[in-house]
């Protein structure tokens, strides 16, 4: 979920795919596969998978995806998370029982034959499992893409890379990137173009955005620590609820007035945060990452790829091929490129 409705405040500025080429990013994992499993699926909402009911929806999502985005000569490293604070205990409980009840919903609306809804619902039911995990860091592998385990909050790893230059930017729909101090966020990276509104036969374009930090913070006239503040106040993993009543442009008002969640809590009686506040402030802050990665980009293994998806997962051969082929020809030109620019620079 990450923190809620910061694009009310400060919209990122539209760019190109190709604005990217030659950039190396910091994919939130889990943020991405779960995209896919809500958007991958069948007319009635089930989920695709093999012949032996294995499911693939993740892996269309990160072979077809990433396959285009290395053809940009775009080059990836995905972050997972590691084991989860005890802070997000509230939030894990929270989502659990969201799936459950959108399952009991899904089940009635298959039911009664009303498909439409239950593709609709069904998108609320994703659930990641540690096979589906395996499968998509050996899909990830194979297409050369470095696979990185945090310690903790993959965001946080994700904006620690950024900070230690070892890439440009995260790529995450959320925004707490920037709250664990990443100075450049692109959203929309794997959902950009034409996408079908729910419940409606039109389509929207959605475009990448990219948003940075400093330009945030100015743009509000605030600090990194007063905008954590702010999302703490509406809403964050570690305080799903936010305090009642309080939005961003609440929030934004409050902590403009009175400088720091303390001082909002000491002289607003109605703002009550029943959460250890500085405990969720410290964890965006002082983030626990780690220094043991590994961050090579290799080439596609298309042999090792057609293998793992045609003949164990069911994948149409030619196509996979075809789209192979493309992203192969995008990364040689791409590290060409490379070789040239760094040779003329």
């Amino acid at each position: 979920m990450g923190v809620k409705k910061i694009s009310e405040l400060f919209k990122g500025t539209p760019i190109e795919l190709d604005q990217l080429r030659q950039k190396k990013l910091a994919i939130d994992a889990y943020n991405i596969i779960y995209q896919f499993l809500a958007s991958i699926r069948g007319y009635d909402g089930s989920l695709l998978s093999d012949s032996e009911g294995t499911v693939t929806s993740h892996l269309s999502g990160l072979l077809y995806r990433n396959a285009r985005l290395i053809e940009k000569g775009i080059q990836l490293a995905y972050v997972f998370d590691g084991k989860p604070s005890v802070l997000k205990r509230e939030e894990i409980k929270r989502r659990g029982e969201v799936k459950r009840k959108a399952r009991e919903e899904y089940e009635e609306a298959l039911e009664r034959g009303d498909m439409a809804r239950a593709r609709v619902v069904a998108q609320r039911t994703s659930a990641v499992t540690t096979n589906m995990i395996n499968d998509s860091k050996r899909l990830l592998e194979l297409m050369g893409i470095p696979v990185i385990e945090a310690p903790q909050e993959g965001e946080a790893q994700a904006a620690h890379l950024v900070n230690q230059k070892k890439v440009w930017a995260v790529a995450s729909q959320d925004y707490d990137s920037l709250l664990f101090g990443s100075p450049v966020l692109i959203r929309n990276l794997t959902l950009s173009g034409q996408r079908k509104l729910p419940r409606s036969t039109r389509t929207v374009t959605v475009n990448v955005e990219e948003f940075h930090q400093n330009e945030l913070l100015r743009t509000l006239d605030i600090t990194r620590e007063q905008l954590i503040d702010m999302s703490i106040l509406i809403g964050t993993d570690f305080n799903p609820g936010g305090v009642k009543g309080v939005g961003p442009k609440t929030a934004f008002k409050l902590i403009k007035e009175h400088g720091s969640l303390e001082d909002v809590i000491e002289k607003e009686e109605k703002i009550i945060v029943d959460e250890d506040f500085g405990e969720i402030r410290n964890v965006f802050l002082n983030p626990v990452v780690t220094e043991d990665y590994s961050l090579i980009f290799k080439s596609l293994d298309v042999d090792g790829i057609i293998q793992f998806l045609c003949e164990e997962r069911g994948f149409n051969k030619e196509r996979v091929a075809s789209t192979l082929q493309k992203a192969k020809k995008g990364q040689d030109t791409a590290l060409k490129q490379k070789s040239l620019d760094a040779f003329f620079g």
